[in-house]
């Protein structure tokens, strides 16, 4: 028996704790945050308005400190981040998401409504939390 999937929504799914943090951070720093929080990735904020928000997360600082032997404290985040950051509409189908997140290889986005950022899904929101699923 085939039976279809419920529609929903990137909204649906997402989480929404959303953390911003400045690129001047240390990698030391993020990584603080994100324990306390219980995240996987970071939202930086803007260095001006015509500038795009970027993301950190947990590959950047694999490649960006851990892999090429240095410490968290002489890594700022500007130096490992990724910009700019793909968000993904609230309205999206979750198919949709999992499949464009999956096309341009990254594991999480920021989920946007009315031009400002909502949530956070990730692949694994979309499959181990999701009770639809």
């Amino acid at each position: 028996m085939n039976k279809k999937r419920s529609f929903q929504s990137a909204e649906d799914v997402m989480v929404k704790n959303i953390i911003l943090i400045d690129g001047m951070a240390t990698a030391k720093e993020a990584v603080e945050i994100m324990r306390k929080e219980k995240v996987e990735s970071l939202i930086v904020d803007k260095r001006e308005p015509n500038d795009s928000y970027s993301i950190v997360n947990i590959h950047d600082f694999i490649k960006g400190v851990y892999l090429i032997d240095k410490t968290s404290e002489e890594v700022n985040v500007f130096e490992i981040m990724t910009k700019p950051v793909i968000s993904v509409p609230a309205n999206m189908d979750s198919r949709y998401v999992a499949k464009m997140l999956t096309n341009i290889g990254v594991r999480e986005a920021p989920v946007e409504k009315n031009g400002e950022f909502v949530g956070m899904i990730s692949l694994s929101d979309l499959i181990i939390d999701n009770l639809l699923f």
